[in-house]
């Protein structure tokens, strides 16, 4: 074996990445080289850094280095499960980056840098699967940020900022050892409880009390016909566990 550490992974070449450009239903230019092995950042695709998304997603990544920078027209990264544990402060020079998916590594709190909160116009955010301890609070200057995934870290405080943040629609918090997640949520009693009961014959009603009582009663048996609508439990498409790659990991990455 080749001397260093670490798996040395598959060589891409020029030609290699050049053939993996691929035009996405957006019109963008994708550069896709995702699940190849690569355990090196391949400094040959800088040759192709005006593409506009880049998937680097199921390979052996450690370390994201700082020319990342060169890729400015990037509006779309996805480095979801290498080995990442940190990333470098040029991350935060991509300001047309409105997706990044970071899920499925190896992942500090430390390892985050204070530039994230540069990319102004990030609207997707997936740290889930790594191993925060806190989020940085500064996340919550990323005012267009709409969808947050957190899930299976340990968190135990999620900051005010993040919570506020005004577009924020859907936070995939699940599995952290978070207070308010602690209790199990009581069961919400749909029933509406009366103190009293008093029974009275028709003939004991005037013609006014009995109309309201029948309309009541004609109310709670179309209550009783209806049947139970689709749940409304909050769904998570964009931040949940992303393929089957990150799904096989995900008990490994529980349990360290």
């Amino acid at each position: 074996m080749p001397k260093g550490k670490g798996p040395q992974g598959k060589r891409i070449t020029l030609k290699v990445a050049k053939n993996s450009v691929r035009v996405a239903f957006n019109g963008r230019r994708r550069l896709d080289l995702s699940k190849m092995g690569i355990a090196t950042f391949p400094k040959c695709i800088l040759e192709l850094a005006d593409v506009e998304e880049l998937d680097l997603s199921r390979n052996m990544l450690r370390k994201i280095p700082n020319i990342i920078e060169k890729f400015q027209n990037l509006m779309w990264l996805d480095l979801h499960s290498n080995q990442l544990d940190e990333l470098p402060a040029e991350i935060g020079t991509l300001k047309n980056l409105t997706y990044l998916n970071l899920c499925n590594n190896k992942l500090t709190t430390k390892g985050l840098p204070d530039e994230l909160n540069l990319l102004k116009n990030l609207r997707t955010l997936n740290l889930g699967l790594n191993c925060l301890e806190t989020i940085p609070t500064t996340l919550g200057t990323l005012r267009e940020l709409i969808e947050l995934g957190l899930f299976d870290n340990s968190l135990t405080l999620i900051p005010k900022s993040v919570k506020k943040l005004p577009k924020l629609e859907r936070m995939n918090v699940k599995r952290n050892p978070l207070p308010e997640f602690a209790k199990e949520e009581e069961p919400i009693d749909t029933v509406k409880r009366i103190e009293s009961l008093y029974l009275v014959e028709k003939k004991d009603l005037c013609s006014s009390c009995l109309e309201t009582c029948q309309g009541e009663r004609d109310e709670l048996h179309k209550l009783e016909d209806m049947t139970p609508g689709p749940s409304n439990k909050p769904s998570f498409p964009s931040l949940t566990t992303p393929n089957s790659t990150a799904m096989d990991n995900q008990e490994e990455w529980r349990i360290k």
